[in-house]
């Protein structure tokens, strides 16, 4: 019986998640093809000077999505890593010098926040109800089964209940207001949408589910850093005899009868496909690798753009801000502005809300001691837009985000700056080939896509499927996990009955 040959492209989370889960299947032949030396795609790291940075994502959630990858080889996921819970999962600080601890569930947020009345902490318990029902909803159509589309949700739940329990006919920021009054808890909840680069003003209601997920599953770091997660499934990849192919990309394609029958490397090599999957996102992979004619892509362009990009600035400091938790958000005066310049206007946001990491909270290991890494993350345009950012803009950019830290507490903080990494959305597109330097994959948005992301199964050719933040069930890292092992539920049911 002839072994099917597998190709995956690209060694991000979903396409290490897929090889993985795909090796579970009898009688095939599994090659995972990696344009970096590193496996874990954004997940990433360097070293400079006694700091180990993590580029990559920061936030571990929802472990359970993670076990199966390892329990359907009978293996245990804590021997791979180690995970150790975030307290508290961030701490706010607001322009007018207040600070608001999120904490791992509301009773806490009620003893460590003594600006919060009775009012609020009901309000958010109701809050709380609200996002569990939209977390409900989603379970059972998103991950527990595999909706593509509006219409797929009809099958697996009750019709007449689809609009009240994803609150359909709202955004996220008006699902927020209609339980919250106070500014701060609106504010704070809102930039939730931070995990998958989207706005609160455009998102569907629904993406307030990202809320109670953290509350309900916790929020983690990787013991070693996060790139240690990444070290992990790479482990699981070579006990299961997946071979991996590094510094390698993929350039063209052939095709037979709409199946892709044959991939060129960029050395000049051809691999044969049985079946395609790519961790590359739709959108370049079409372009780059298939050559599609942008006439048959801008209908797709159109319902599925890609998500923010950002403005990553990772500093080595020789000196500790013990005011810092391990996440932090440093508010804007004005919400709907700063998201308006983002995704409305294009520009950099001149007063941005700044997610700022300091790891050495929970892992001092990763620094000299009394020093502190810092990551400052503001969410910035994507590429997407009529002119590149010039390095002067960037320059700028800088400049005001050192600034408002200063300003809003992290006093002198350039004169400890011992050594930095910058990466701007050019960076981010040339490392991953992601969509206009995209870090979350496709847009969540109420109007154009209701929040679903492209379908795992190509609609240009028949054994192609995508993993990874731009198909469903969304972007983040659990999602992108279960992508890939959803993937596998699709591909079984074609090749495999």
């Amino acid at each position: 019986m002839h072994k099917k040959n597998i190709i995956i492209i690209g060694g991000g989370l979903g396409g290490m998640s897929a090889a993985i889960s795909l090796a579970t299947l009898p009688n095939v032949s599994i090659t995972l093809i990696e344009k970096n030396n590193h496996l874990g795609g954004k997940l990433n790291q360097t070293k400079k000077q006694g700091f180990t940075f993590d580029l990559g994502p920061s936030i571990f959630t929802m472990p359970h999505l993670f076990e199966p990858l390892f329990k359907m080889h009978n293996k245990n996921m804590e021997d791979y890593f180690k995970l150790v819970p975030v307290r508290p999962h961030w701490r706010n600080f607001f322009p007018d010098g207040k600070v608001l601890n999120l904490e791992a569930s509301i009773d806490l947020m009620q003893e460590t926040n003594d600006f919060l009345n009775e009012t609020d902490i009901k309000e958010l318990k109701s809050f709380y109800d609200y996002t569990e029902t939209l977390y409900n909803f989603s379970k059972a159509t998103l991950f527990e089964h595999q909706s593509e589309k509006k219409l797929d949700t009809l099958k697996y739940y009750k019709p007449w209940k689809i609009i009240k329990d994803s609150d359909m006919f709202k955004t996220m920021d008006q699902g927020t207001r209609k339980h919250l009054s106070n500014p701060y808890l609106i504010d704070t909840m809102n930039f939730f949408i931070k995990y998958v680069g989207a706005s609160p003003f455009e998102a569907p209601a629904v993406m307030n589910l990202l809320s109670y997920i953290q509350w309900k599953f916790d929020l983690w770091y990787v013991e070693g850093g996060m790139f240690q997660l990444s070290k992990g499934l790479e482990k699981l990849i070579k006990e299961l005899d997946i071979t991996v192919i590094k510094n390698a990309e993929v350039k063209s394609l052939s095709t037979t009868h709409n199946a892709i029958h044959t991939l060129r490397l960029k050395n000049g090599k051809t691999l044969h496909s049985d079946i395609v999957i790519s961790n590359m996102e739709a959108i370049p992979f079409y372009e780059k690798i298939a050559h599609i004619p942008e006439t048959q892509l801008k209908s797709l362009k159109d319902k599925y753009p890609a998500s923010c990009s950002g403005f990553a600035l990772h500093l080595g400091l020789n000196k500790s801000y013990p005011q810092l938790a391990h996440h932090n958000i440093f508010h804007g005066e004005n919400q709907a502005e700063h998201f308006n310049a983002i995704f409305n206007d294009k520009e950099l946001p001149s007063d941005p809300t700044i997610y700022l990491v300091a790891p050495m909270k929970t892992d001092p290991s990763q620094g000299p001691k009394d020093h502190e890494i810092i990551k400052i993350l503001p969410h910035i345009p994507n590429l997407d837009r009529d002119k590149p950012f010039t390095q002067n803009e960037y320059h700028s950019f800088k400049k005001i985000l050192l600034d408002k830290l200063e300003r809003m507490g992290l006093k002198d903080i350039r004169k400890h700056i011992v050594t930095e990494e910058i990466w701007t959305p050019e960076t981010i597109m040339n490392t991953y080939s992601s969509t206009h330097g995209s870090i979350y994959g496709t847009l969540a948005h109420k109007e154009k896509n209701m929040g679903f992301k492209f379908p795992k199964r190509s609609t240009f050719f028949n054994n192609l499927y995508f993993v990874g933040g731009s198909t469903n069930p969304g972007g983040g890292m659990p999602m992108v996990v279960l992508s890939g092992q959803q993937a596998l539920a699709q591909i079984k049911r074609k090749y495999f009955n």
